[in-house]
């Protein structure tokens, strides 16, 4: 058989196969497209392009809000040297300024009223919050009256105080099979990184705080506030990307895992 005959549209074998692959395309476009997409709890119905972008998990908007957010999320710029340890007169003179926080923050440093415990925290994580409180960049009308008389040396020293406080949770997160399939694998078909690749147990990064034993109410708040913008101090936008992929079910699950440490009747119980 001659090669001209062999590729002819009047060969049968040719003619199935073109048949084969038009049917297999259109079938996988309605699985894709029109099946598959209603199974999501979140799915909502917003247009061909749109449809098209999740299915390829592509955002359908490029120029979003979430873009121009991003740009001024936080003015702090991250250095190594924020995360050193505090020297005596650093630590001494923080526990002294750290008298205004007791009434939610408590007194060494475990919340009593659902506030982030701070007994321990990484020193960086605590200078960039304060530090967006005065700027603007993150809200709260009483973080932002005690912040508005904080020198940069109290910010400092503040910080060195509470990274120096006894932590009062056990080891980190480690990747096990048993932990919550976000924390552990995250979850790539919709950009949700595994929250031990930041918050610690594979890697911490600079300026991501430590979760183990936040009070469960606190960390529902947050995840709720990043999704709603309320919140968009994190850089890049990068929680608030994650947490708007996560289902209320997901959120409570993370939140459940990590207060699950100060579950046993002391400061900062997860909530019920």
């Amino acid at each position: 058989m001659s090669e001209e005959r062999l590729f002819s549209w009047h060969n049968r074998v040719v003619k199935r196969s073109v048949i084969a692959l038009v049917a297999l395309t259109i079938v996988s476009m309605l699985i894709g497209f029109i099946w598959l997409p209603p199974v999501h709890e979140d799915f909502t119905l917003e247009g061909l392009w749109a449809g098209i972008c999740r299915a390829a998990g592509v955002p359908a908007n490029w120029g979003s809000d979430n873009a121009s957010q991003a740009g001024t999320s936080t003015s702090v710029v991250l250095e190594p040297a924020m995360a050193r340890a505090g020297t005596n007169a650093e630590i001494g003179r923080g526990a002294t300024l750290a008298l205004n926080c007791t009434m939610c923050h408590g007194a060494q440093g475990m919340s009593r009223s659902d506030a982030p415990n701070l007994a321990g925290q990484y020193p960086e994580v605590v200078i960039k919050q304060l530090e967006d409180y005065r700027s603007g960049h993150r809200s709260s009308p009483i973080m932002e009256a005690i912040v508005n008389g904080l020198s940069d040396r109290d910010v400092r020293d503040l910080a060195a105080y509470y990274a120096y406080l006894p932590k009062a949770r056990t080891a980190p997160t480690t990747y096990d099979e048993t932990l919550p399939a976000l924390i552990r694998v995250g979850d790539p078909l919709r950009n949700i990184a595994p929250c031990i690749s930041c918050h610690g147990g594979v890697d911490q990064k600079l300026g991501a705080p430590w979760l183990e034993g936040m009070p469960k109410r606190y960390l529902v708040t947050q995840l709720k506030a990043f999704i709603a913008g309320t919140r968009h101090n994190d850089p890049g936008a990068q929680m608030r990307n994650m947490a708007r992929a996560m289902t209320d079910a997901e959120i409570d699950e993370v939140a459940t895992f990590y207060a699950r440490k100060a579950s046993n009747g002391e400061p900062g119980r997860a909530a019920p």
